[in-house]
C-alpha cells in the first residue's frame, strides 16, 4: 500500500509507537516498495484499519520477544517511556537488541465476520444551498458530515480525509463533467482551464463530527474506514438542497444550468 495523503504514515507510527512505548520520532514506517509483502492497497475504505491491525498483530508479538528476551514476564510486561517494566524490574527497551536486530512478523485475517456481522461505517450529510432567483447560480453555503466509523485513530487527519473527500463530492455535484468526443476518444477539457473543480471561494464552511464509538468485531482496533463516508451521500444532499430552494429535481451530475434553468420558478 501507500500513501495517498490519508495519514496512514501517521497512525501506522502511532500505533507502533503506543505498543512499544516509544516516542513516535523512533518510528520508521516504510510503504510503497514492491519488494514487501502484498497489503490491503490505498482505497476502498480498508487501508487504515486493515494496516494497524497488521502493525498491532506485529507489535503485539514483538512486545513478547522483547520480554522474553530480557527475563520479563511477558504477561506482565509493560512498555513505556522507552523501557519494558515487569514486576519491580525496570530495562531500557533497547538492552532486547544488544546482540543483534530482534524481527518478527505477524497478520491479521478477518475470516467471515462480514457474513456474520454489519460491519458498515454510517455518515449523515447535510447542506445548504443558494440558488440565484435569475440566473440559476448555485452556491453551497454550508456542510456537515455526522459520521460512525468505530475507534477515530488520529482526529486531525481523519477529519481532513473527510472534509476532502466532501470537497471532491461537492464538485461532482454541481461543476465537473468530462467531455469525450467519442469519435476519436479525445478528452475535450484535459486540463483545469476546461474541467472545474471546486476551489476555496466554492467552499465556504465545513464541519465533520465523528460520533465517539468503538466497535470490538471491526478489528483488533476497533476502527475503521472513514475514506468513503466524506464523499458517499453529499452530491446526493446537494441535489436535494437544490430542490428544496427551486422545486427543480435533477437527476443527473453535475447539476449544471442547462438542466434547469428553464425550469426555475418565475420571478415576480
Amino acid at each position: 500500500m501507500t500513501d495517498i495523503g490519508t495519514g496512514s504514515y501517521t497512525i501506522i507510527a502511532q500505533t507502533a509507537a503506543e505498543m512499544m512505548g516509544v516516542p513516535l520520532d523512533r518510528v520508521e514506517v516504510r510503504l510503497g516498495d514492491s519488494t514487501f509483502p502484498v497489503a490491503a492497497g490505498s482505497g476502498g475504505q480498508w487501508g487504515a484499519a486493515s494496516s494497524t491491525s497488521g502493525v498491532f498483530a506485529a507489535c503485539d508479538k514483538l512486545r513478547e520477544t522483547v520480554a522474553r528476551k530480557l527475563g520479563l514476564d511477558p504477561a506482565a510486561a509493560s512498555f513505556s517511556g522507552g523501557k519494558v517494566r515487569a514486576g519491580k524490574r525496570s530495562v531500557a527497551l533497547g538492552e532486547a537488541a544488544r546482540e543483534g536486530e530482534l524481527v518478527v512478523e505477524d497478520a491479521i485475517e478477518f475470516g467471515d465476520l462480514g457474513r456474520r456481522y454489519q460491519q458498515s461505517t454510517f455518515a449523515g450529510h447535510f447542506v445548504e444551498t443558494a440558488v440565484h432567483a435569475y440566473t440559476g447560480e448555485i452556491r453551497i453555503c454550508r456542510m456537515l458530515a455526522v459520521c460512525a466509523a468505530g475507534r477515530i485513530l488520529n482526529p486531525k487527519t481523519a477529519r481532513s480525509q473527510v472534509i476532502g473527500a466532501m470537497t471532491m463530492a461537492a464538485g461532482g455535484a454541481i461543476m465537473e463533467e468530462l467531455a469525450v468526443d467519442k469519435r476519436f476518444g479525445f478528452f475535450v477539457n484535459h486540463d483545469l482551464a476546461g474541467y472545474e473543480v471546486p476551489v476555496h471561494a466554492d467552499i465556504p464552511h465545513q464541519e465533520c463530527i465523528f460520533l465517539d464509538e468503538v466497535d470490538p468485531l471491526a478489528s483488533p482496533m476497533k476502527a475503521k474506514g472513514v475514506g468513503e463516508l466524506g464523499i458517499c451521500g453529499v452530491a446526493a444532499a446537494v441535489a436535494n438542497a437544490v430542490y428544496n430552494a427551486t422545486g427543480v429535481r435533477v437527476r443527473n451530475y453535475p447539476i449544471t444550468l442547462d438542466k434547469f434553468l428553464d425550469r426555475l420558478p418565475a420571478v415576480g
